[in-house]
């Protein structure tokens, strides 16, 4: 069988954050907006980012090729991300379904959903989706952005499993930023804009991510299945940019879910295989 190289992710993410932000990168979260929280729903996890940044190897980015896609690994992160030079991409969306947490361990456990722009091959990942997770045996569901390395605002609107989704990431102008996330079941949009220079904007992607603490990559709550459906990079599917397939792993190489094949209109589903 052939291996895909591996991406890891440590807790070097918290430590790059503070880097970065007092470097002058994403800048810090202001007061929490109408609707919005600072603090996450359900217990508290110190330093909970449900997305983050991949961190490559120190000898540089070891791809696969498989098929008419390029094949990675991350210890965080799964689905599908375009990429190219500084600038390639100003807007990024997709469509899915919120899945069941299925949370029948006394374990907390996290799963993520999500579009962004940034990330992959840079410091900052401006990004807006929604958890799956679970408080021992209780369920959490909600939707949130975060203008990673920032600290990441949570939203109030109810989510449930089952929930239609939309969302999307755009740049326009010089330094602006409009993140848009739709619950189109439950009837509610949320929309933030936020003023940013100097990021790279180098990738874009549909992901779902185990997320982090400052004690590194969180155990994957069991999501069952996620579909996602129609995505887009600069308003063309996603699959039209040659995406990077990537394949959420274990620290010790097993697969944690699985990455479908991505469709001509850039639908695509991730399953859950095991939580770390």
């Amino acid at each position: 069988m052939t291996r895909r190289w591996a991406i890891p992710v440590t807790t070097i993410v918290l430590a790059l954050g503070s880097m970065l932000a007092a470097a002058g990168g994403a800048s810090a979260v202001t007061a929490a907006a109408p609707h919005t929280t600072t603090v996450r729903p359900g217990a508290a996890v110190h330093s909970f980012t449900p997305g983050g940044t991949l961190v490559r190897p120190a000898g540089g980015l070891r791809l696969h090729s498989h098929g008419r896609f390029t094949e990675a690994e991350s210890t965080n992160w799964s689905g599908y991300a375009a990429t190219g030079g500084n600038g390639a991409f100003s807007s990024v969306s997709a469509t899915w379904t919120e899945p069941t947490a299925h949370c029948t361990k006394r374990a907390d456990q996290y799963a993520a959903f999500w579009v962004g722009l940034d990330g992959y091959s840079s410091d900052s990942v401006e990004q807006t989706g929604t958890d799956s997770d679970c408080d021992g045996r209780t369920p959490d569901y909600y939707g949130w952005y975060e203008m990673y390395p920032a600290n990441p605002v949570y939203y109030t609107s109810t989510v449930e499993p089952g929930d239609s989704f939309s969302a999307s990431v755009t740049f326009s102008g010089t330094e602006t930023y409009t993140l848009v996330l739709k619950d189109l079941t439950q009837g509610w949009t949320q929309k933030v804009t936020k003023n940013e220079s100097g990021l790279a904007r180098s990738s874009a992607e549909v992901i779902t991510e185990a997320p982090s603490s400052e004690s590194g990559v969180l155990p994957l709550a069991d999501f069952g299945t996620v579909n996602y459906g129609s995505s887009t990079a600069n308003g063309s599917s996603l699959s039209a940019d040659n995406p990077t397939e990537i394949i959420m792993i274990d620290n010790s190489g097993a697969d944690k879910d699985s990455t479908s094949g991505i469709s001509g209109s850039g639908g695509f589903s991730n399953t859950w295989l095991r939580s770390n």
